[in-house]
């Protein structure tokens, strides 16, 4: 037998979880290195898939197929394409930098009503969620997945609820009674929402056993090509609308995202990269790999309200951050913009606009991150997520000031960051398939460097105010964070082919499975 190299790759942190909750209560530090050290040896088991990964290979490559519940047909069954092979990597790679990021914000707190923080929980909660979403981008049995998809919320419950953001407005405002009800809400929110999606997507995956009689994705592809399984169109059409509500939800798109504000907001700046950089891509990453290769009738019939829901989700996102007083919350909005443009790359179904979308999934998981994590560092040091509270930092603190504008140019798509690649070909795909959604599209461009530009004017420029007066400037752990994402988000900003060249293949057979062809330039005939 060859290596279980998927099994190991998700089994990793989830061992990691539970030697770092085993440490000793007293050990706080010796839980955090344990968690880094296993956040780091999972980053190389998936730097070894992605090496034995062949772009040119079978669709879903590094296979494991066991039995697990015979009964129903339920099998331990993985794999993974160019897609799901890109996004496990990203997890890999920003668990690490989350960890260290969040090297203090489970420590003891002083002067609290609440003197005991679980550090060891904290770390292995995170580590937790890595192993989860891992494994949800591997599983290729849909039951599997189900259990995953709904599992995930579990860890990511505590994480939101039980180590909210110390430095939060709400505290300063209510005291630490008011922060902690307002954590309480913004986790039950989150909990409820995606229990909602998930309870629908169980009775679509029941559902779909009915029809199919498995859970094996490859199995119902091979049902389908030789014509023995067929699907009623009204049947399709709401096992499809059961799969997308809850991955619509977990995306999040509108109507459906009023979670995430309350989530990022109230939970540390870490947790809230592991929510949208890692935990959300698993129902935009869902909608390519079940919704588009389960049903494609349906995914087709229910294309032009999805592109609506798309562009809505593009432009009310920006608008709401531009008018954000709260750092953390106008990152939420944005990120909420930004899937907008992911679902509407996908569902333009155009080779250009799903290769964008995938590509939109990696890079706005660094970028995010980048500028999520520096404004967690500020807020820390201000003690405020208010914009108002701030002004002047570039002048006491240079290499903060300057990372974070990196960070907000990347999240605005600038040429030469990495987004800028993803977004134009998402708008490029758009364009071609329906021209009037790829024009709407754009202002959400116009309106991401407004809310960018002056969130940095507002609190990088002006007057010295007297209470940053003081602000320190990044650590040296705090570069070690920030410093290799910058990097990764110029390199692929200029040089995105490693990237494209694993993606694309995937790409294809999706566009195979909707059996739908780019649409050809129409070229008027010389006179």
């Amino acid at each position: 037998m060859s290596f279980p190299l998927l099994t190991a790759t998700a089994a990793l942190p989830a061992i990691g979880a539970i030697a770092t909750a085993a440490v000793p209560a007293a050990r706080r530090t010796a839980a955090k290195w344990t968690a880094l050290v296993f956040s780091l040896a999972t980053l190389v088991l998936a730097g070894v898939a992605l090496a034995r990964f062949e772009p040119g290979g079978p669709r879903y490559q590094l296979t494991e197929s066991h039995a697990w519940i015979k009964d129903f047909g339920v099998r331990y069954e993985l794999g993974v394409d160019g897609i799901g092979v890109a996004l496990m990597a990203l997890t890999a790679l920003l668990l690490p930098f989350i960890i260290l990021a969040a090297w203090h914000d489970a420590d003891p707190l002083e002067n609290r009503s609440r003197r005991w923080r679980p550090t060891q929980g904290f770390f292995a909660l995170m580590l937790m969620t890595e192993a989860m979403v891992i494994l949800s981008f591997e599983a290729t049995d849909v039951f599997l997945f189900y259990v995953l998809f709904e599992a995930m919320l579990i860890p990511m419950y505590f994480l939101i609820g039980g180590f909210g953001d110390r430095a939060t407005s709400a505290a300063a405002d209510g005291g630490e009674e008011n922060a902690a009800a307002q954590r309480s809400y913004a986790a039950v929110k989150f909990l409820l929402y995606n229990l909602a999606g998930g309870l629908i997507m169980l009775a679509a995956v029941i559902g779909l056993y009915v029809v199919a009689g498995t859970f094996s994705l490859s199995e119902i592809a091979e049902a389908r090509a030789n014509g023995s399984l067929s699907m009623a169109t009204s049947t399709e059409r709401w096992l499809f609308l059961g799969f997308f509500f809850a991955f619509a939800v977990k995306a999040p798109l509108w109507p459906l995202h009023t979670w995430l504000p309350n989530a990022m907001g109230e939970a540390t700046s870490p947790v809230a990269v592991l929510i949208t950089a890692v935990v959300d891509k698993v129902g935009t990453f869902a909608m390519l790999r079940f919704c588009l290769q389960l049903f494609p009738e349906a995914s087709k019939w229910a294309t032009p309200v999805i592109v609506v829901l798309a562009l809505i989700s593009i432009v009310y996102g920006a608008l709401l951050a531009v008018g954000q007083r709260d750092i953390k919350r106008l990152i939420a909005y944005a990120s909420i913009s930004h899937f907008g443009f992911i679902v509407l790359g996908i569902f333009a179904m155009t080779s250009q606009g799903q290769s964008g979308a995938t590509l939109y999934m990696v890079n706005h998981g660094i970028s995010t991150a980048a500028l999520m994590l520096v404004a967690g560092f500020l807020i820390t040091r201000r003690g405020s997520r208010l914009i108002a509270d701030y002004g002047g930092v570039q002048k006491v603190a240079p290499v903060l000031a300057g990372t974070f504008l990196i960070g907000g140019l990347a999240t605005l798509s600038l040429p030469g960051l990495a987004p800028f690649v993803s977004e134009f070909l998402v708008l490029v795909g758009a364009f071609s398939a329906y021209p009037a959604a790829g024009i709407i599209a754009t202002t959400g461009i116009v309106l991401a460097a407004l809310y960018v530009l002056v969130l940095y004017q507002r609190t990088m420029t002006g007057p010295v105010k007297a209470e940053v007066s003081g602000m320190p400037d990044l650590k040296v752990r705090e570069l070690a964070v920030v410093v290799p994402l910058i990097a990764l988000l110029l390199f692929l900003g200029v040089y995105p082919k490693p990237l494209t060249e694993i993606v694309n293949p995937a790409v294809q057979h999706t566009m195979s499975d909707v059996q739908k062809k780019d649409p050809q330039p129409e070229v008027e005939a010389a006179k």
